[in-house]
């Protein structure tokens, strides 16, 4: 005998179990790009078409640096999760299954590119 209705053990939860969980992240993580992602392009185009001994003075600061490695990785995160969904809701069998790990293996690999770069210029 069960306690718990149908409703009470659904509740919270999507189709995965995992929806409402997906869809705050996406909620979060959209909300700090949108503040992230212009303070970024400012601090980006005051840099860019200047020499090279600029461009490593304005990232060699803490705010510039940090502030382009967590918009790189809340980015690529953001791009991660949002093409998964898309390829679940339009793919199936093992096309779904080769072009997650296709979307997730280029954001960690563009993460891990950016990163190498951005200490290349900050250290």
């Amino acid at each position: 005998m069960r306690y718990l209705t149908d409703r009470k053990r659904a509740e919270g939860k999507g189709a995965a179990g995992t929806g409402t969980e997906h869809h705050w992240y996406m909620q979060v993580s959209a909300v700090g790009l949108a503040f992230m992602v212009p303070v970024w392009l400012y601090v980006f185009g005051s840099a860019l078409g200047k020499s090279h001994d600029a461009v490593l003075a304005t990232f060699s600061h803490p705010f510039p640096a940090i502030l382009t490695g967590l918009v790189l990785f809340v980015g690529m995160r953001h791009f991660a999760k949002g093409a998964t969904m898309m390829i679940e809701d339009y793919a199936r069998g093992s096309a779904k299954k080769g072009l997650i790990m296709l979307v997730i293996s280029i954001s960690y690999a563009v993460i891990a590119v950016g990163f190498y770069a951005l200490a290349k210029l900050a250290l």
